[in-house]
């Protein structure tokens, strides 16, 4: 939930006017688009997710297999070897990243 939180709100601050944000985890998407009926309290960030999306700019939220989120998990494992807990912004995927975006399962 805080990842796509913080990725939405940097991509905002960034002025990206098209986004595509893929979550394996299918309540998460359901909860922030509104598909889940719930009688509870909506969570402060699932509001602030949807606000963020009513923003004018277009943002597809899909909920994918884990299995097609090879990308991410690669991002995070390439993440525990970085030294502080700067953001760092990826202008160009890594060569080791752009071999996944090409790679099917079998």
């Amino acid at each position: 939930m805080w990842d796509m939180y913080i990725g939405m709100d940097l991509a905002w601050r960034q002025g990206t006017t098209h986004l595509q944000v893929d979550s394996d985890s299918n309540v998460l998407v359901d909860m922030v688009t509104g598909n889940c009926n719930s009688n509870e309290t909506i969570p402060t960030l699932i509001r602030r997710i949807r606000d963020l999306n009513n923003k004018n700019w277009q943002v597809h939220i899909n909920h994918i297999w884990h299995e097609g989120n090879r990308s991410a998990d690669w991002l995070t494992n390439s993440s525990l070897t970085l030294n502080s807990f700067d953001l760092k912004v990826l202008e160009s995927p890594p060569r080791d990243l752009q071999r996944l975006f090409f790679t099917t399962y079998l």
